[in-house]
């Protein structure tokens, strides 16, 4: 029978023995954050030329630096942003984009973090650093679970080039970010057919989006062509995102579904209306009586065929955000002027969802826009103008 000495001097060896264990294990790499700066606003920068071939649609900014070439976008394509060809700020944003892809190369990988040899598709994946020696293959749906830190960086480290098969897809749950999600690719990148992207991708090369693939992120090609076919593409805008006005998603009586409407009047913002609608005087003290002078209007205006799709646009006073889905899926998010976005048309019955929040105490608005197929017949056109006011 053991004495009660020798159970403490046990005991004490095996706390011993898990504290040395606690402290020689090495802590999990968090993947730090990567600062695309001026690149931020680009949806596409390709490094010699960018080409569409199709109705693509860009939410974002287009650019090309150092070559000048851009093709394909002068016909049915929308690009609902600037467009920088070799100019100054295309420039800048390479120089700035070459800096994020090392960033994003040089971060440390845990070893169980390599993946190489493998398929990323059907896994799920915590923040982290991601390592694939060569190339990558994304089969079917990747899950990236923030485990609800809103702020969770995850990024991929390729070196060689990144395909995806059609129909994949990038998932994010739990709190996830499109704009904390970054692939860094060591040559070119292919997203296939109907893929459903996210994140930020930088490619040393080229990057090649075939039919019907769509991007909540960028494609950024440092020295090489990005070409688009029939795609829609939008950077994600998270650093508004993160701090949305303080309105409930659906007030009572903010659902609504309405013909399409004329512009209405615009009026400046006054500076001295917090985000609450709370009106202060010059000693800063809060009067309650908050101002509910918010006013929107929805228009919609046809392309001309049947295949060219619309424009949706908002406009009136006290706006703060206006928030564009088709069929649920984000497409757009303008918190500056013109609040606007080009739709495509598509076969079938699709609904745009508008949702339009102010800088005062007006209540937030939603507007449900139902279309089928021909532009020219969207959202029964015998009614009139759209407008509310808070």
């Amino acid at each position: 029978m053991s004495s009660p000495t020798h159970l403490k001097r046990g005991l004490a060896g095996a706390v011993l023995a898990v504290a040395v264990a606690l402290f020689a294990a090495p802590a999990a790499v968090q993947a730090a954050p990567v600062d695309l700066a001026t690149a931020s606003p680009f949806v596409v920068l390709g490094g010699t030329t960018v080409t569409n071939e199709g109705p693509s649609v860009l939410n974002g900014d287009l650019g090309v630096s150092p070559g000048t070439a851009l093709t394909g976008f002068g016909g049915t394509a929308v690009v609902n942003g600037a467009t920088h060809a070799n100019d100054a700020v295309a420039a800048q944003a390479q120089l700035d984009l070459t800096n994020a892809y090392n960033v994003a190369a040089g971060q440390p990988v845990a070893p169980a973090n390599d993946l190489s040899g493998t398929d990323l598709g059907n896994r799920v994946l915590t923040a982290g650093t991601y390592r694939y020696n060569a190339g990558a293959l994304l089969t079917g749906p990747l899950t990236l679970d923030a485990q609800g830190d809103p702020d969770a960086e995850f990024v991929f480290q390729i070196g060689a080039e990144l395909t995806t098969e059609s129909a994949s897809s990038v998932l994010l749950v739990n709190g996830a970010s499109p704009c904390n999600v970054y692939w860094q690719v060591g040559s070119s990148a292919a997203i296939g057919t109907t893929t459903q992207f996210v994140g930020s991708l930088m490619a040393l090369t080229s990057i090649s989006l075939t039919s019907g693939a769509t991007v909540e992120g960028r494609m950024l090609a440092r020295n090489g062509q990005v070409s688009l076919i029939n795609n829609v593409l939008t950077a994600p805008t998270c650093a508004s995102d993160s701090n949305p006005p303080p309105s409930s998603e659906t007030p009572s009586g903010g659902q609504e579904t309405v013909p399409p409407g004329t512009v209405g009047a615009t009026a400046p913002v006054s500076p001295q209306i917090n985000r609450t609608g709370v009106r202060r005087g010059a000693a800063g003290q809060a009067n309650r009586r908050p101002s509910r002078n918010g006013r929107a209007a929805v228009r919609l205006a046809s392309r001309g065929a049947c295949t060219a799709g619309f424009r949706a646009a908002v406009t009136g006073r006290m706006i703060e955000r206006v928030v564009f889905r088709l069929d649920g899926k984000r497409i757009a998010n303008r918190t500056s002027s013109p609040y606007a976005v080009s739709v495509r048309p598509a076969p079938g019955v699709h609904r745009v969802r508008v949702r339009i929040t102010f800088r005062d105490a007006t209540r937030a608005r939603t507007k449900t826009l139902a279309y089928r197929a021909c532009a020219a017949a969207l959202l029964n056109p015998r009614h009139g103008p759209s407008s509310f006011t808070g």
